[in-house]
């Protein structure tokens, strides 16, 4: 069987984003489990951790890689990344659920490619339509 080293991570700063949402391990991990089934992703397990006096981190292990967010509710901000390899998971979709459900009122965000030499730095698409 060939394996293909071909992979993209996508990584998204948002801000703006509701305190109760960032800070309920709970909602974001099915959330994010919801995300990574969105983008054709195959979940292997899910860790998640309520930090007091707020803030979550959730990581969701996927056959692909990864999907992980890290919160700071106090400061309206959550740090989101998915990195896939191979061709037919698309992380972008999985990022783009999260947008849907975080409602940031800004992000900044960068697409590695990832697998094929020197690292390849693009300005993924969001859904701008999907930002308050």
């Amino acid at each position: 069987m060939e394996y293909s080293t071909f992979g993209r991570h996508v990584a998204v700063d948002t801000w703006g984003v509701d305190f109760d949402i960032l800070n309920s391990s709970e909602l974001l991990e099915a959330h994010m489990v919801e995300a990574a089934e969105a983008c054709g992703a195959t979940v292997l397990s899910v860790q998640a951790q309520q930090f007091e006096p707020q803030g979550a981190t959730v990581l969701v292990m996927l056959s692909e890689s990864h999907l992980s967010i890290h919160t700071y509710p106090e400061r309206g901000f959550a740090a989101l990344d998915c990195y896939t390899c191979g061709e037919t998971v698309d992380p972008q979709l999985a990022i783009d659920y999260m947008l849907t459900v975080l409602k940031p009122t800004s992000t900044h965000a960068k697409k590695l490619i990832r697998g094929l030499g020197e690292l390849q730095v693009e300005e993924p698409q969001l859904k701008q339509a999907e930002l308050v």
